[in-house]
């Protein structure tokens, strides 16, 4: 069992930048990829940003291309996702989610940001 706790979110203003961070307890060495996903009021639950464990590969969502970046730091069980040129519709809760070796994926409880125009 892995849990999973992010940090970071707030309220910024449109083109200002945020660092969400997600800490896996008690380690990574079960997940083969993380990554950060979002749901606004209304909408569904999207994909933002992929990284493998093993390889560090990352996938964007077209939305935050060029914006984003997703990053882990291994021996500190915590990924990070380093969030400029911010929108307003980039307002939404985001969550950190992992996938297991042996199947199954974790989420963390969540974390707000706010962009305002």
């Amino acid at each position: 069992q892995v849990q999973l706790v992010e940090s970071g979110g707030g309220s910024v203003q449109a083109g200002g930048s945020l660092r969400l961070a997600c800490l896996a307890f008690p380690y990574t060495r079960n997940l083969w990829r993380w990554g950060w996903f979002r749901q606004a009021p209304g909408k569904e639950r999207e994909e933002v940003a992929i990284i493998s464990t093993y390889s560090g590969s990352t996938s964007y969502a077209d939305s935050v291309k060029g914006r984003f970046t997703i990053s882990q730091d291994s021996p500190k069980n915590t990924l990070y996702l380093q969030m400029n040129s911010l929108k307003p519709e980039d307002t939404a809760l985001y969550y950190c989610a992992a996938d297991a070796n042996t199947g199954g994926r974790y989420w963390g409880q969540g974390t707000q940001v706010t962009v305002s125009s």
